[in-house]
C-alpha cells in the first residue's frame, strides 16, 4: 500500500492532553471542576423544573431565563465531562468527527448564549421603556419566533467553523495542548495556510459577543434615559431594581469571555496554562452562578422557590 502523501494526509484522531504543565496537579483540579459541574446541573435544572411547575413564573423573563438556563446545562456539558476525563485518567484520544462536533456545540451555544442575554436584554427595555406594551409584544408566539431566530443565527454563524477545519490537512502532530477541541486550537495543528480561519474567527467574536454587547448596552442607555425621567426616587429604584439581576448576568458572561480573548490575543506573556485554564473556566462560571443570581435578586422567583420548599418540608 502506498504511503499517504505527507500534504495530503489528515489524522483520524487527535488526542487531548488537558493543561500542560499541569499534569501532576490534574486530580486536585479536578475536584472544584466536579463541584462546579454539579452545581451548574443541578442548580439550572433545579431553576427549569421550577418555572415549568409554577404558573405564576410563565412570564416572558422567566421564560427567557429558562432558555438561558438549557444553554448553562449544554454549555458545561459541551467540555467539563471530557475534561474531567483527562484529569482522572489522563490523555484522551478523540476521534476527528467528534472533535469537530465538539467544535461546533461549543461555538454554537456560547453564541446561542449571548443571544439569549441580548434577548433578556430586550425583555428588560420593553418592561422599563413600554410598560404598558410589555403583555402584547413579549407574546410567547414573539418569544417563539426570538427563540427560533436565535437558534437558526447561531447555527449559520459558527456551522463554517466546521467546515473550514475540515478542509486543513493534519500532516504533523495530532496532539491538542487544550483539554477540548478549540476551533484555533485544532486549526494550528494543520500543515496549511490557517490565515481564513483566523479571520473567520476573529469576525465571528464580533459577530456575535462584541456586537450582543454593544445591542445590550444601547438598550441599557435608553434603560437609564427611561428612568432618570421617572417622577420620585423610589420608582426610578425600583425601575431599575428589576434590572439588576441580568446587570449581574451580563457580567458574568461577558467579563470572562472579554478577559480570556484578551489575554489570549494580547497576552504573550500569560503562561499558556492560564490561557487554558482560564478557557475551561469560561465553561462554568456563567453557569454555576447564574441560577443563584436570579434565584437571590428576583423577588417572585425567590418566593416561589421557597414556597415549593415549604410545602415540601410540610410533606415530609
Amino acid at each position: 500500500m502506498a504511503t499517504p502523501n505527507s500534504t495530503t494526509f489528515s489524522h483520524l484522531s487527535f488526542v487531548l492532553v488537558g493543561i500542560p504543565g499541569l499534569e501532576p496537579w490534574h486530580p486536585w483540579i479536578s475536584i472544584p471542576f466536579a463541584l462546579m459541574y454539579t452545581v451548574a446541573v443541578v442548580g439550572n435544572c433545579g431553576l427549569l423544573l421550577l418555572i415549568a411547575t409554577q404558573r405564576r413564573l410563565h412570564e416572558p423573563m422567566f421564560i427567557f431565563l429558562s432558555m438561558l438556563a438549557v444553554a448553562d446545562i449544554l454549555l458545561s456539558t459541551c467540555t467539563v465531562p471530557n475534561t474531567l476525563a483527562i484529569f482522572w485518567f489522563g490523555p484522551k484520544a478523540i476521534s476527528f468527527s467528534a472533535c469537530l462536533t465538539q467544535v461546533f456545540f461549543m461555538h454554537f451555544v456560547f453564541a446561542t448564549e449571548s443571544a439569549i442575554v441580548l434577548a433578556m436584554g430586550f425583555d428588560r427595555y420593553v418592561a422599563v421603556c413600554n410598560p404598558l406594551r410589555y403583555t402584547t409584544v413579549l407574546t410567547n408566539a414573539n418569544i417563539g419566533k426570538i427563540g427560533t431566530a436565535i437558534v437558526i443565527k447561531s447555527f449559520c454563524l459558527v456551522v463554517p467553523f466546521v467546515f473550514l477545519l475540515k478542509r486543513l490537512p493534519f500532516c504533523a502532530s495530532n496532539v491538542i495542548e487544550h483539554s477540548h477541541c478549540d476551533h484555533i486550537g485544532v486549526a494550528r495543528l494543520a500543515c496549511a495556510d490557517i490565515t481564513i480561519n483566523i479571520w473567520f474567527g476573529f469576525s465571528m467574536f464580533l459577530l456575535t459577543i462584541v456586537a450582543d454587547f454593544m445591542f445590550i448596552a444601547v438598550s441599557y442607555v435608553l434603560i437609564l434615559r427611561a428612568v432618570f425621567k421617572l417622577p420620585t426616587k423610589d420608582t426610578r429604584l425600583k425601575a431599575l431594581g428589576t434590572c439588576g439581576s441580568h446587570v449581574c448576568i451580563i457580567l458574568l458572561f461577558y467579563v470572562p469571555a472579554f478577559f480570556s480573548v484578551l489575554t489570549h490575543r494580547f497576552g504573550h506573556n500569560v503562561p499558556r496554562h492560564i490561557h487554558i485554564l482560564l478557557a475551561d473556566l469560561d465553561q462554568l462560571i456563567a453557569p454555576v452562578l447564574n441560577p443563584f443570581v436570579y434565584g437571590m435578586k428576583t423577588k417572585k422567583l425567590w418566593e416561589q422557590m421557597v414556597c415549593v420548599l415549604s410545602q415540601k418540608g410540610k410533606w415530609f
